[in-house]
């Protein structure tokens, strides 16, 4: 696991290694372990490694190939790294997935990635060709931004490796605010910062000498979709069980030590019970909660089955304000999910010991844990009346943090990226059934919000975290072979029917049993309550510190130009009225603070 950058220009810039040098310091959280970087055809390309697979210094970054007409600079884990390395026949130096990866393009092409299982973002420069490609994972679990005009290209694992080259401005996206309300986070390809972009996930962008750029999808979700009545449940839960186990196994592939994030929920549950019963030593878990709100007991449950050197972490209102304005330096833009910031003093905190965490994002975008929201298919054609809106309407109108018409009241931006996202999944969607449509959407389009918020603060402390149920193998067998009724179960026919006449907050984990199939492994590996109780997630009182809250939006919102302040008492009425009113507020001053720390300095020398 690694930061990278690097640039390639059309004219000498100046000061080329001090730029380079200035955008590695810039990442040194991502990479503590060694840093290097190299001139190439019109600029440079950087790292720095934090070291988990062959730590020997030969592996340092960047790496050219024997003949020196090729050089990589990546970050991520290929899981499959040994198998590959079977079948090329590239004189190897090292034992690193590094030289595996830039041997397989070098000898197959850049299509040689859709062997690799793992999680990866890199640029390869092609000297002989003078071309260089970006290349981000299938989910894009890794980041990767750009920045291209008709003179230069600028590529970082962090917007602020892109910043430190001192190349370009930052540029405020305000279009972007709008975005970030309603989703948490800023869809692909945009950014907060005009003209610096994302690699979109499961992509790759050559980029000639001429700077003219191509963007190719190289993986995409399969086009089948499991909707079968009949069908052996037994049989497919045991390939079922075999495929998240493999998935876990592979990466607890690691030359250090390894742990789990221990929640207390079923999927951190699962992952924790699979790495003990793997593992020759006790494994470290760790879990982190408030006074106010926690899920101790549930954790404690787990760790005690399977004897784990367990870590509990108890946070005070105090300790989570104080902490706001450093993680949205390192995240570069505004924290998008509460719990960020328990993630990342848990991850300073698992750096005492380990380097390497397993965590359970994926799971219910893979088995339909949301039960509420995916459940709107059923709820649209029973009891919603009116259908005087598609399906889409219906469904992302449940589906948004701040709704429409609060964020339409109080900015003075525009929604340039909400209608053209609109447009687009909503030609999605047509022509699939609803049930698909949902999974789909929550694979595209919400997943990347949870996975910038694992990177960036497991990072901020040099900590590698590795997500098995966003497995591509996994995602591709439970698409084709698992059928919708073994993800979102009902209890009977008769619950079922008697559902139709109720919305799904009133009978979702009550009629029925989202994650049927994954909890059913749980029961065979976990306590019963844990496995058993609702869905809490990763709980943070916002609700309870309304009136903290408040007083930081007084403070810091009089003085933005994007919001509508003679409005914001009427905010905080409105905010007051919705179930996550303390989270609703928390994204308004989340835009501020990120707002003052990035556009009022000049970054450009």
């Amino acid at each position: 696991m690694c930061g990278i950058n690097g640039f390639i220009s059309k004219r000498k810039i100046e000061d080329g290694e001090y730029r380079i040098n200035s955008m590695n310091d810039s990442l040194i959280h991502r990479g503590p372990d060694a840093e290097g970087y190299i001139e190439i055809d019109g600029g440079y390309m950087g790292q720095r490694r934090l070291s988990i697979i062959d730590q020997d210094s030969r592996s340092n970054q960047p790496m050219w190939t024997n003949e020196n007409d090729a050089a990589i600079v990546y970050n991520g884990e290929i899981y499959n790294y040994k198998e590959l390395k079977e079948g090329l026949c590239y004189k190897f130096k090292t034992k690193s997935d590094t030289e595996v990866l830039l041997a397989g393009i070098k000898e197959c092409g850049i299509d040689w990635v859709k062997k690799c299982n793992g999680m990866f973002a890199f640029a390869f420069a092609d000297i002989r060709e003078n071309k260089v490609i970006l290349c981000r994972d299938r989910l894009g679990i890794k980041p990767l931004y750009y920045y291209i005009d008709k003179e230069k290209l600028i590529f970082s694992s962090e917007i602020k490796g892109i910043l430190n080259s001192g190349l370009i401005e930052a540029k405020f996206n305000n279009n972007a605010i709008d975005e970030y309300l309603g989703n948490r986070h800023v869809r692909e390809p945009y950014t907060f910062f005009q003209g610096i972009y994302q690699v979109p996930a499961g992509h790759y962008l050559i980029i000639n000498s001429d700077l003219e750029m191509k963007a190719i999808r190289y993986w995409n979700l399969p086009d089948e979709f499991n909707m079968d009545l009949i069908y052996d449940e037994n049989e497919i839960y045991d390939r079922f069980k075999c495929e998240v186990v493999d998935a876990i196994k592979r990466r607890m592939i690691a030359d250090v030590p390894i742990g789990t994030f221990l929640s207390g929920g079923v999927d951190s549950s699962i992952i924790s019970a699979v790495c003990a019963k793997q593992s020759n030593e006790s494994i470290n878990t760790y879990t982190i909660g408030f006074p106010e709100i926690n899920e101790f007991s549930y954790a404690q449950m787990v760790a005690q089955q399977y004897r784990t050197n367990h870590h509990e972490l108890l946070l005070s209102a105090k300790d989570y304000f104080d902490k706001l304005e450093e993680l949205i330096s390192y995240k570069d833009g505004p924290l998008g999910v509460p719990n960020e910031v328990p993630l990342a003093i848990m991850s300073k905190e698992l750096k005492k010991i380990i380097t390497v965490v397993l965590s359970g994002e994926g799971a219910d975008e893979l088995m339909g844990g949301y039960g509420k929201i995916y459940r709107s298919p059923f709820d649209f054609e029973n009891i919603d009346c009116c259908h005087r809106k598609g399906f889409y309407d219906y469904f992302i109108n449940k589906y948004e943090y701040v709704p429409r018409k609060i964020r339409d009241r109080y900015l003075f931006t525009s929604h340039f990226i909400r209608d053209e996202k609109d447009e687009e999944i909503r030609q999605q969607f047509d022509g699939r059934i609803n049930e698909e449509n949902v999974f789909r959407f929550f694979h595209q389009y919400h997943i990347a919000g949870l996975l910038q918020r694992v990177d960036t603060m497991t990072m901020y402390a040099g900590i590698e975290a590795r997500v098995p149920f966003l497995d591509h193998t996994l995602i591709e067998f439970v698409y084709k072979e698992v059928p919708y009724e073994l993800k979102l179960r009902w209890n009977s026919d008769k619950v079922k029917e008697r559902a139709r006449k109720s919305p799904s907050s009133f009978y979702s984990e009550k009629w029925d049993q989202p994650k049927y199939l994954l909890r059913r492994l749980g029961l065979e590996l976990l306590p019963e309550d844990v496995v058993n109780r609702k869905k809490m997630g990763f709980p943070v009182p916002l609700n309870i510190w309304f009136e903290e809250l408040k007083e930081m939006g007084i403070n810091l919102l009089k003085n933005s130009d994007w919001f509508d302040y003679t409005q914001l008492k009427k905010l905080y009425e409105d905010c007051k009225k919705n179930i996550r009113s303390g989270q609703l507020l928390w994204m308004f001053i989340n835009v501020e603070l990120f707002r003052k720390m990035y556009f009022e300095k000049k970054w450009r020398y």
